[in-house]
């Protein structure tokens, strides 16, 4: 499990037609975008993109940002941060009205990402070639993205990974269930610390999340902090197939936006 950097499993690259068929719809957004106090935003983003894309998303990126980039060994790897980054600056860019490489971010205790002296809060998780990004506006939200791979839904993961009730309600799914019901848990734990932004800090067994198919995403115990389960509100996402994503929102009432990141140079 990482919280703040690549995820913790690990496949196959992802290409840009594999989102063709989503679950649910992505929209593309509104020329004048705005954000509300009551809206919660979520883009996705291919992150395999044309050359022309990743050199004018380069541009936008800082000496130290393009510096992490040139220490990917795989060519590839080195993209994806590129795109992963400059898609980052360019979504906020737009809420903020400025240019994408006058941005500057700032890090939690934890290495939880923040906007210097702004009102926007936001998220990224990545996974196999696809990106999430969260943006609210004074609600603190956490995000993942996991690629749902067979072989990573184990129960030895489980059992060290999960709370006693998450394996024993992770036992009792059907056999059919059993991928979707440990990756909705483990995409909803993640994207629980990584709102809160105490990375490991926070045992796992510490607190329970709904995982059956179907049922609605929720924090349903916190043995840390009780009203911990109040001050939080989870969605469930379908970013496309075999992929995985949870969202953890500040409060109960807003209303989610998604939208499909399109290059600039489309």
């Amino acid at each position: 499990m990482t919280l703040y950097g690549r995820g913790f499993f690990e496949a196959v690259t992802f290409t840009g037609a594999q989102i063709a068929a989503p679950q649910i719809l992505w929209l593309a957004p509104p020329a004048a975008l705005s954000l509300a106090e009551h809206e919660v935003h979520v883009w996705r983003a291919a992150l395999d993109q044309p050359a022309a894309t990743v050199q004018a998303l380069l541009q936008t990126l800082t000496p130290d940002e393009r510096g992490r980039a040139e220490r990917f060994h795989f060519p590839t790897h080195r993209e994806h941060f590129v795109v992963a980054r400059g898609v980052l600056r360019n979504i906020l860019s737009r809420y903020l009205k400025v240019e994408p490489g006058t941005l500057r971010f700032r890090y939690g205790q934890y290495g939880k990402p923040a906007l210097r002296g702004d009102e926007l809060r936001f998220n990224v998780a990545h996974a196999n070639g696809l990106a999430l990004y969260a943006v609210t506006r004074r609600r603190e939200v956490g995000l993942d993205l996991e690629y749902a791979t067979e072989d990573c839904a184990s129960t030895q993961l489980a059992e060290r990974f999960f709370s006693r009730k998450e394996v024993e309600m992770l036992r009792a799914l059907p056999p059919a269930n059993y991928r979707a019901g440990f990756f909705n848990c483990w995409t909803r734990k993640e994207a629980y610390l990584k709102a809160r932004g105490t990375g490991l800090s926070v045992e796992l067994n510490q607190f329970d999340v709904s995982l059956a198919p179907g049922e609605p995403a929720s924090l349903l115990s916190s043995r840390e902090n009780a009203q911990e389960v109040a001050r939080w509100s989870m969605r469930e996402l379908a970013p496309g197939p075999r992929y995985a994503a949870a969202l953890v929102v500040e409060g109960h009432d807003w209303q989610l936006n998604r939208w499909q990141w399109r290059s600039p140079l489309e």
